[in-house]
This record gives C-alpha cells, structure tokens and sequence, in this order.
C-alpha cells in the first residue's frame, strides 16, 4: 500500500501556514520531507507527526495544549531576600503539580538595580497558583524581602 505524500503547498493550506513556514519546518529537520528535483514531498505520517495527532484524525479542531510565559518583576530586591524568594517558587514550582506539565521556572537577579526577575512557563492552572502564591508573599508582612528574617 503506497502512503498519501503532500505538497509543501498542501501541507501550508492545511495547516493554515505559510508555504515559507512549512519549507523552514523542512530545513530545520522539525518536519520530515524527501526532496524530488527541486520540490519537498511530505509523507502523511510525517505530516502526522508534526502535529501530534493520531493518524486518520482530521487536521481541524485540534487544540494542543495551552502554554502560559509570564515575567514577574519584583524591585528593590538584595540578593539575600532574591535567593530566598527564587528558592520559594522554585520549590513550588516542582511540588504538587502534574507531572506531565511542568513549571518551568528562572529567576535572574540584577544586583546592580536591586532587581528580581521571575520568568515561569508552563500550564495556566499551574502558573495562575505560582502567581498566587507570589502575590500572597509580596503582598504579605512576612519579612521575607527584608534584609534581616524575622523570627517566627
């Protein structure tokens, strides 16, 4: 049985793409295509695989999974009071979430400007929590940001 090939042209309208999108899907290896003469052919299973979807599903109506990036900025921030914040959220980030969605998260601090940045990804659930919990501890008299830790 000889499998369906598609044009670099087909592959774009299906997908809703531009034809100079698909071709960098080729050369950057994240599409499979054999090239005869000087067109890309792609296999129905490559195509398939690029969009992670089961074979013989149709292409419209698919909806991966939702990602969220967020960049909290927090300023007037000492490197002590950075490093126990950026310890806090990246402890949360990798407990009590799903497994297979991940936070993921950085934090960079400018000692220069007194400034914290925290940089998360992942799903809206587990993002819109990590952001929670920073609003609770910025917004809280804990005496987590102060240079001198409060006893509890």
């Amino acid at each position: 049985m000889r499998e369906e090939m598609f044009s670099v042209e087909q592959v774009a309208d299906r997908l809703g793409l531009h034809v100079r999108t698909v071709r960098g899907y080729i050369r950057s290896g994240r599409l499979r295509a054999v090239r005869i003469g000087k067109q890309y052919r792609i296999a129905a299973s490559d195509l398939d695989a690029l969009t992670a979807r089961p074979p013989g599903t149709p292409v419209a109506g698919i909806v991966g999974p939702a990602e969220v990036s967020s960049i909290v900025q927090v300023d007037g921030v000492d490197r002590a009071a950075a490093d126990r914040l950026g310890t806090l959220v990246l402890a949360s980030a990798n407990t009590g979430h799903d497994p297979t969605r991940p936070l993921r998260v950085q934090t960079v601090h400018d000692d220069h400007r007194h400034r914290l940045k925290i940089i998360i990804i992942g799903d809206p659930a587990g993002t819109a929590e990590l952001l929670h919990l920073l609003d609770a501890v910025l917004t809280a008299d804990n005496g987590l940001l102060d240079r001198e830790v409060h006893d509890a």
